[in-house]
């Protein structure tokens, strides 16, 4: 099993027989995220972050933040990924690969980020990494757990709920 030191605790990378990416696979999609980042425009944050999503049939959809004088029409790295696939056609995903030049902590999505991850499903892979290559894994749940998904729209709702506005 390979293994990844974080924060001086190793922490288990499952191996591929269980699903999950092979090492060799984990360092592609972690160097294409690498190179999304250089296409980032971020002239306000000069913080540049990158995405390589890979999807079950292995295409690889990169995405890079894109800021605006308007600040909150940005788009970030995992949506602009997320969104690419999605027009392509895709609808479930196995990993994500996320870059930044953060050189003490591994990058983590925003919030926005990871619950539009999740309408996409809990269970898939989330590669937090640092410029080095070296990377954390989790899955979209352990960023987002208790989350609310498409799923829970279908509940039982209580609808005779008085409107006084």
């Amino acid at each position: 099993m390979d293994q990844v030191k974080f924060s001086r605790k190793v922490m288990n990378i499952k191996d591929h027989s269980s699903g999950h990416l092979s090492e060799d696979m984990v360092k592609k999609l972690i160097q294409q995220s690498q190179e999304a980042k250089k296409q980032a425009y971020c002239p306000y944050s000069k913080f540049r972050v990158g995405a390589a999503l890979l999807t079950p049939d292995n295409c690889v959809f990169t995405g890079c933040n894109v800021e605006n004088a308007c600040y909150n029409l940005g788009v970030c790295a995992e949506r602009n990924a997320i969104s690419r696939a999605v027009s392509e056609g895709h609808r479930s995903f196995k990993a994500i690969a996320i870059a930044s030049d953060l050189d003490d902590q591994f990058i983590s999505p925003c919030g926005g980020c990871r619950q539009f991850m999740r309408e996409f499903g809990p269970n898939w892979d989330v590669y937090l990494s640092k410029p080095d290559g070296s990377y954390l894994q989790m899955t979209v749940s352990e960023l987002l757990p208790a989350s609310f998904g498409p799923e829970d729209l279908s509940m039982k709702k209580v609808f005779d709920i008085p409107n006084e506005y």
